[in-house]
């Protein structure tokens, strides 16, 4: 068996859920070298399978002024010595085709993002490399889109596919999460992944003072849509996290703290194993009798 279909064996397996986390971006080598190994202990004293999370460019960023990362090339470099100091696998994001075979010589799964995720050619080439793909739904999507994307990385050869619920538009500056499609989306016949960090964000909905606008977000509720989201018994949950995100250079309004993720954990790990939501109920239609 090959490294990505028994590290894709293992998440699917994971019990009450796997993490994949980390830093939005990648700011320096030092910053992702020390975030890796604060999440490699807190989720080894949990027992929590974890794939370590940054990008290497924010390629849809709001302004073209914004901070966007190391570019891959560096970022790639970085991501690779984080494997190999802390011996967990990594998981990173890409934009057009051309990234997607030196990404797969690093990274353990290519995450498309959301507004990506119908793009057929990007689909098929982050496919071939092998590695386990994450598709994120998209803000416009409904979840029955998820089942084309995921269909469209498996007819390219490639079993080891994954979705990823994060949020839906509500007008221009907001998105809900609508917890019917954490079920719905298991109609793609993969793992299902609850991104509750990007799924808070309001996006462009931050004025700056020297004019334009960047995203906003909702920090605070991050713990409850993560506590509905493993109430229903998702497979995965996607969590950006930082030590500083008042400081963060991209999305710090929905990063969660470093110093309360084990919180925060803990409880999500409580509420998974008290709940039934990976097992589907079964409903009984015929007439009730005294």
């Amino acid at each position: 068996m090959d490294s990505s279909t028994l590290l894709f064996n293992q998440l699917k397996a994971a019990e009450p859920f796997f993490l994949l986390a980390g830093p939005n971006v990648i700011e320096s080598e030092e910053h992702i070298l020390r975030m890796a190994n604060h999440l490699k202990t807190i989720t080894s004293k949990l027992g929590l399978p974890l794939v370590f999370k940054s990008s290497f460019d924010k390629a849809n960023r709001t302004s073209s002024k914004s901070f966007r990362g190391p570019g891959m090339n560096e970022g790639l470099k970085i991501l690779e010595k984080v494997k190999i100091a802390y011996q967990i696998p990594t998981i990173t994001d890409v934009h057009e085709a051309i990234q997607c075979e030196p990404v797969g010589r690093v990274a353990d799964i290519i995450q498309i993002p959301a507004f990506l995720c119908r793009q057929t050619d990007l689909l098929v080439a982050a496919a071939k490399t092998g590695k386990i793909i994450n598709i994120k739904k998209g803000q416009f999507c409904a979840p029955s889109v998820m089942i084309n994307s995921a269909e469209k990385v498996r007819l390219a050869g490639n079993s080891n596919v994954m979705v990823c619920e994060r949020g839906t538009m509500f007008g221009y500056n907001d998105l809900i999460v609508d917890s019917r499609n954490f079920e719905w989306m298991r109609e793609a016949a993969c793992p299902v992944v609850a991104d509750v960090t990007h799924s808070l964000q309001q996006p462009a909905g931050r004025k700056l003072d020297g004019g334009g606008v960047a995203s906003g977000g909702l920090r605070e509720l991050i713990p409850c849509i993560a506590r509905a989201a493993v109430a229903v018994g998702v497979d995965g949950i996607f969590m950006e996290v930082h030590d500083d995100p008042l400081k963060a250079p991209v999305d710090g309004p929905t990063q969660w703290p470093l110093r309360h993720l084990e919180e925060l954990l803990e409880e999500l790990m409580a509420i998974a194993r008290a709940s039934r939501g990976k097992r589907r109920m079964k409903i009984d239609l015929t007439p009730f009798h005294d």
